[in-house]
């Protein structure tokens, strides 16, 4: 009988546990905080740059830097800050040896909680300025020998940039950002610009995962 009553038990509880909703994630920033980035030929020069913690469930998953982007009501993305080891073997390991770095991208998932770096070719973290719209980036990176510009779209969960066209030489100084401006984006067409180190302005259409070259007939065409 005890046997029958806890399979009717089972039977009963079974359609609150299939109907149940599934945990919420709450995802939020902490305060900003100002730290010191050394930059240079010889790493000597500080530079402030603000980062603020990223928590899932008030447990601290990354730190961040910059302006989040929403692709989705359940997926954004943050660039990534963390702090490198500098000590050299024989060297302890101490307060003064840990170096604040820009990083790469990463997708947050507001739903799982899921934090996920993002593979963007050719980004590179010291040079590169990145431009989001909807799923799309646009930003211009550097070869792996650091001899080459190009002008680079990728589509987020393509491992393949959709467009990937050489501007010429990387940049030999050891500013910031300095590959180029952040590309400029627009809709109807969706449309993205790059200016190329010798101030040329080069547009692209995009459709879907391709995209095309705009001549100035038409561009001229849409003013």
């Amino acid at each position: 009988m005890r046997a029958v009553l806890c399979v009717l038990l089972v039977i009963c509880l079974l359609p609150g546990i299939a109907g149940a909703a599934p945990k919420t994630h709450v995802l939020n920033f902490g305060k900003w905080t100002t730290v010191k980035w050394f930059v240079g030929p010889s790493e000597n020069k500080p530079l402030d740059l603000k980062i603020r913690a990223l928590y899932i469930d008030s447990r601290l998953k990354e730190f961040t830097l910059g302006t989040p982007h929403d692709i989705t009501d359940r997926l954004i993305v943050v660039r990534r800050a963390f702090r490198l080891n500098d000590a050299l073997p024989d060297e302890k390991s101490s307060v003064s040896s840990w170096r604040w770095q820009r990083g790469g991208w990463l997708l947050v998932d507001r739903v799982t909680g899921h934090v996920s770096p993002i593979i963007l070719p050719e980004f590179d973290p010291f040079y590169s300025k990145a431009a989001w719209y909807r799923d799309y980036v646009a930003y211009c990176g550097i070869s792996d020998d650091g001899k080459n510009l190009y002008a680079v779209v990728a589509q987020l969960g393509r491992r393949k940039p959709i467009l990937k066209k050489a501007l010429g030489d990387a940049p030999s100084d050891d500013v910031p950002d300095s590959g180029c401006p952040a590309p400029r984006w627009q809709r109807q067409p969706v449309r993205v610009s790059f200016s190329s180190p010798l101030d040329q302005k080069l547009t692209y259409t995009v459709r879907g995962h391709a995209v095309d070259m705009v001549n100035d007939d038409e561009e001229e065409g849409t003013k």
